[in-house]
């Protein structure tokens, strides 16, 4: 299997999924299949938490600029609808950074490749295999 692709396999263990990327193995379900992962509204989540955090360090690496630590908190907007998307996103940006250099990071966040990915048009291709 290609690196970027993740392979999506239901088990025995009813909506229990084990997914895999070639190279990581976790586990995806619901709450009503024991709860042993995140379900698949939390993985979008963690998706975007995940890149907006990396993108945002490395920018500050690369100008060298002392940020320390940042964190993201996702949620999706009390409104949220399948087919109608609203998530929210915070970023605290810890270290010793002016405010330009604060706005800088917050416009670096928007762009993360998953922040690109999910604001721009997606078009899923499903066939049997």
């Amino acid at each position: 299997m290609p690196f970027d692709a993740v392979a999506a396999t239901l088990g025995a263990t009813p909506y229990q999924v084990a997914l895999s990327d070639g190279r990581h193995g976790w586990t995806g379900d619901t709450p009503s299949a024991g709860d042993s992962g995140p379900d698949p509204h939390a993985q979008l989540l963690a998706a975007l938490g995940t890149c907006t955090a990396i993108t945002v360090k490395m920018y500050a690496e690369r100008k060298g600029w002392p940020l320390t630590d940042v964190q993201v908190a996702l949620r999706y907007g009390d409104d949220h609808r399948d087919g109608d998307a609203k998530i929210e996103r915070q970023v605290a940006l810890t270290g010793e950074l002016d405010g330009e250099q604060r706005e800088r990071l917050l416009q670096i966040a928007n762009a993360c490749p998953i922040h690109k990915l999910l604001s721009g048009e997606i078009q899923i291709t499903t066939a049997l295999a």
